[in-house]
């Protein structure tokens, strides 16, 4: 995480930097707005950590191996596909419990096919899509095979990747 980090903050000082050479105000203006962003998304961010982190240390690791595990095979791609089209908002929900249950003992395959899910189907964004596109498209998009990708997905990086170890 520190080069991500060195390099988002490197760009943000670059845009801060900027903003007061532009002058008018504008570097007070964003920092008004990241502040607005930061209420808005922070609480968020640390439920879905705390999600993460307590599903790290209250669900036995046997119900893990068994359910999500290398073990589980395609169910545990299934039960990925689900609860990955299931989660609600943006990436920082997402990742954070996408990386507590891979920590907890999921499989890789598991962990694929929820964030594969999570991005191709989100049921909490289908709403916006069938009052923007129509229901027509959403069921097209669907029925496209688009359930099928999380579970692809999943199965091939349990059979290239099953044996890799991520801390």
């Amino acid at each position: 995480m520190l080069i991500p980090s060195i390099i988002m903050g490197t760009l943000a000082l670059a845009l801060l930097a900027w903003g007061y050479q532009r002058g008018g105000g504008q570097h007070i203006l964003g920092l008004k707005i990241t502040g607005n962003l930061l209420l808005e998304i922070v609480p968020l961010m640390i439920f879905s950590f705390i999600v993460a982190g307590m599903i790290q240390v209250l669900i036995p690791q046997e119900i893990i191996s068994k359910w999500v595990g290398a073990e589980s095979g395609i169910r545990g791609i299934l039960i990925g596909t689900v609860i990955g089209s299931l989660t609600p908002s943006g990436p920082f929900v997402s990742m954070p419990i996408a990386a507590g249950i891979l920590r907890a003992g999921a499989s890789i395959g598991t962990v694929v096919a929820f964030i594969t899910a999570w991005s191709l189907l989100g049921i909490a964004r289908m709403p916006m899509e069938i009052g923007i596109m129509g229901w027509q498209f959403t069921l097209i998009r669907v029925a496209s095979g688009v359930f099928f990708f999380p579970l692809i997905a999943g199965l091939v990086a349990n059979a290239l990747f099953g044996n890799v170890k991520i801390a």
